[in-house]
């Protein structure tokens, strides 16, 4: 999950409903890699819920007891975690709001329970919809990366650092930091297309 990045561990989610995209790079798109193409059909059978703005270093302190950021700032976005920092992080809040936790964890091997209530990663085709908010362009505000400034941190923007989340232009779901600030983790390893 992501949340509201106010100082608080005050969580706003947003419903992304069930529905069907076209997953992968635009073949025309000569800065993608080979393996985010072919570009293809994914339907998704069910409806979630996902943060508004990504995980803050307030909440994952609230949560974790610990901030192993480089780039301090309870608004800013929680980095230097690994996938399973955050596993462990999901079944911990979720505990802690009386959730059952999603995964099952032994030693290094992670199970998820997809009928679990608790908090998860979204798999790789969840967050790739959920970013586009039904664009059919390389990313949710168009195709050109000229137009990013508004909507994502880059290299160009960012001064080096992260930033607080929620101060550029949402996506077309309210969904905030989607594209730039930090990368994100997600249910999936990762493995090429299709």
């Amino acid at each position: 999950g992501q949340i509201e990045g106010h100082g608080t561990d005050t969580h706003e989610m947003v419903l992304i409903p069930r529905g069907e995209f076209m997953m992968g790079a635009l073949e025309r798109d000569t800065a993608a890699e080979d393996y985010e193409k072919p570009r293809h059909k994914v339907v998704l059978t069910r409806e979630f819920l996902i943060g508004k703005y990504p995980v803050t270093q307030a909440l994952w302190g609230n949560v974790m007891g610990t901030n192993p950021s480089k780039f301090k700032g309870f608004k800013r976005p929680v980095e230097q975690v690994s996938w399973f920092d955050v596993v462990d992080f999901c079944n911990k809040l979720s505990e802690k709001e009386g959730l059952e936790p999603c995964y099952v964890i032994t030693g290094e091997r992670v199970e998820c329970d997809w009928a679990a209530k608790g908090y998860r990663l979204p798999t790789e085709a969840e967050w790739e919809y959920a970013c586009l908010a039904g664009a059919t362009t390389a990313f949710s505000f168009g195709d050109s990366e000229a137009e990013s400034d508004a909507h994502a941190w880059s290299a160009e923007n960012a001064d080096d650092k992260t930033n607080p989340v929620g101060k550029k232009k949402p996506n077309g779901k309210g969904l905030y930091d989607m594209h730039g600030n930090v990368w994100e983790w997600v249910m999936d390893w990762f493995a090429a297309h299709p």
